[in-house]
């Protein structure tokens, strides 16, 4: 999924695009309004993270233009202006979410991925793509939610972990070598020998409850990568 990162300040808008990027979305960048409006007709982003006092343009304009395309992308305004009428303005332009300055990461993500499956469900409710979903043993994954359902409860996850689950659904009673999975999880730039991987795998066996001595989703194969069983 992509993701325009709408700031004018070059060390916050780094440090966002980083932040994103490391959880597996694909990142670009404006350095102000116009640019951000440019970018949005150019690209179509999944979601746009837009800073209100930007040069150009500001934010609140770059929100209504695209709202009065009729466009549901969703926007996040992620702004140091806090008073109630800086966020009702924003809600009232059409936005999904209003991010006060300073925010945490895990703040910032949990709020994106919100974002996300509100829009995934007005999609389906509206009449239009029908959500896609596959099953994984006892678990069910909503890729465009990114999220995951076992007895009920619910799983979210990072996109970077629905890919390595829907590569090895696709790959079923397969082993995917590690190789693969770097190349189509993180990039084929990324380092092989990294222990990212691992570290990945243990972390999504935590979350999906997939005991590692009778792995129903995450099964290892040992010198080659993993495997669905």
């Amino acid at each position: 999924m992509k993701i325009l990162v709408a700031e004018d300040d070059l060390v916050t808008r780094e440090a966002l695009s980083a932040c994103l990027s490391a959880d597996g979305f694909s990142v670009i960048e404006a350095g102000n309004g116009l640019e951000a409006l440019t970018l949005w007709k150019s690209d179509r982003p999944d979601l746009i993270c837009l800073d209100i006092m930007m040069p150009e343009m500001d934010g609140y304009e770059v929100c209504r233009r695209i709202r009065a395309a009729n466009d549901r992308v969703p926007v996040l305004f992620l702004s140091a202006k806090n008073e109630e009428i800086d966020v009702v303005v924003g809600l009232e332009l059409g936005a999904d979410d209003f991010v006060r300055k300073p925010f945490g990461r895990h703040e910032l993500l949990a709020r994106i991925r919100n974002a996300l499956r509100r829009s995934s469900g007005m999609d389906k409710a509206g009449g239009g793509r029908q959500r896609e979903t596959f099953e994984m043993g006892p678990i069910t994954i909503y890729p465009k939610e990114l999220r995951a359902e076992r007895e009920g409860g619910i799983i979210e996850l990072s996109l970077r972990e629905v890919s390595i689950l829907t590569l090895l659904h696709e790959c079923r009673g397969e082993a995917v070598d590690r190789d693969t999975l770097l190349d189509r999880c993180w990039g084929l730039d990324y380092f092989p020998e990294s222990r990212t991987l691992d570290q990945h795998i243990a972390k999504l066996r935590k979350k999906l409850g997939d005991d590692p001595a009778s792995p129903q989703v995450l099964e290892t194969v040992r010198g080659v990568g993993y495997r669905f069983p």
